[in-house]
C-alpha cells in the first residue's frame, strides 16, 4: 500500500468494456467550450469566512502558546492563516454537487472510472490535513446519462475543501452521484494519510486509512465489485 501511494501527476479515466474484455485506459477528455460549462468551471463561491474573526483567534492562540505574535517570522502569520483557511475549506459554503448539474446523453452503458483524484481535506477532529486521492465509479442508468470527467474530481474536492471524516467524504460523494446521475451504481474508494495520525499520538507515518462507499449494482454483484476494484488496483491476490 505505501508504494501505491504516490500520488499522480493527472488523474487517469478508465471506461471498462465486458464486450472487450480488458480495460482501456485514456487521458481526461478536453471539456467543451460550452458556456454552461465555463461557468461551473469557475470554482465555489468565496468561503462565507469572518476574516476579521479568524484573525484575532490565531493572534490569540499564538500568545497562548506562549509565543510573540508582534515578532517578525509571525507579525503576518494570522494574516496568512486566515486566508489559508478561506482556501482550503472552500467548499464549506459551496454546494459540490452542482457541478453534477451538466449531463449528456451517451450510448454508453458500462462502467466509467477516474481514478487517483488527489485531494487536501482537513480532519474536523485536529484540523490538520489528511490527504489522498479517491477513485469515483459510476455505471450509467437506462437513460445512460453521463457527466464530464472534471466533475466527477470537482465533486471529490468539494466534499474535501472543508472540516471533514474521510468516511463521510466517500459516502457523500457516492450518495451525491446516486441522486443526481441516477445511475445503475456508484463506487467510491478513498485512501489517505492523516497527519493527526502521523505527527502526533500514535506517530505512525505513511499509515493509510482506506475506506469505500458502494451503491446499486456494485453493491449486488460482486463480480461488478470486483472489475471496479480490479481497476483501481485492490485485489484479493494484491
Amino acid at each position: 500500500m505505501g508504494e501505491r501511494y504516490r500520488l499522480p501527476a493527472a488523474p487517469a479515466t478508465v471506461r471498462s468494456s465486458d464486450r472487450q474484455g480488458e480495460p482501456v485506459t485514456t487521458p481526461p477528455s478536453p471539456e467543451s467550450s460550452r458556456p454552461d460549462l465555463e461557468q461551473l468551471d469557475q470554482g465555489p463561491p468565496p468561503a462565507a469566512i469572518d476574516r476579521p474573526r479568524l484573525v484575532a483567534a490565531v493572534r490569540e492562540m499564538l500568545l497562548a502558546m506562549g509565543e510573540d505574535p508582534e515578532r517578525d517570522g509571525l507579525r503576518r502569520t494570522p494574516e496568512r492563516v486566515a486566508d489559508m483557511y478561506a482556501e482550503v475549506v472552500g467548499g464549506l459554503h459551496d454546494e459540490p454537487e452542482r457541478h453534477l448539474e451538466v449531463q449528456f446523453e451517451a450510448d454508453h452503458d458500462e462502467m466509467i472510472m477516474v481514478r487517483d483524484i488527489s485531494f487536501a481535506s482537513i480532519c474536523e477532529h485536529h484540523l490538520v490535513p489528511f490527504i489522498g486521492r479517491a477513485h469515483v465509479a459510476y455505471i450509467p442508468g437506462p437513460e445512460g446519462r453521463i457527466t464530464g470527467l472534471s466533475k466527477l474530481a470537482r465533486l471529490v474536492d468539494g466534499y474535501a475543501k472543508r472540516p471533514q471524516v474521510q468516511e463521510r467524504l466517500t459516502s457523500q460523494v457516492a450518495d451525491k452521484l446516486m441522486e443526481r446521475l441516477q445511475p445503475r451504481g456508484a463506487l467510491v474508494v478513498v485512501e489517505a494519510e492523516h497527519l493527526c495520525m502521523s505527527m502526533r499520538g500514535v506517530r505512525k507515518p505513511g499509515a493509510l486509512t482506506v475506506t469505500s462507499a458502494v451503491r446499486g449494482i456494485f453493491k449486488t454483484s460482486q463480480s461488478t465489485r470486483a472489475e471496479a476494484m480490479n481497476l483501481i488496483g485492490f485485489s484479493r491476490d494484491g
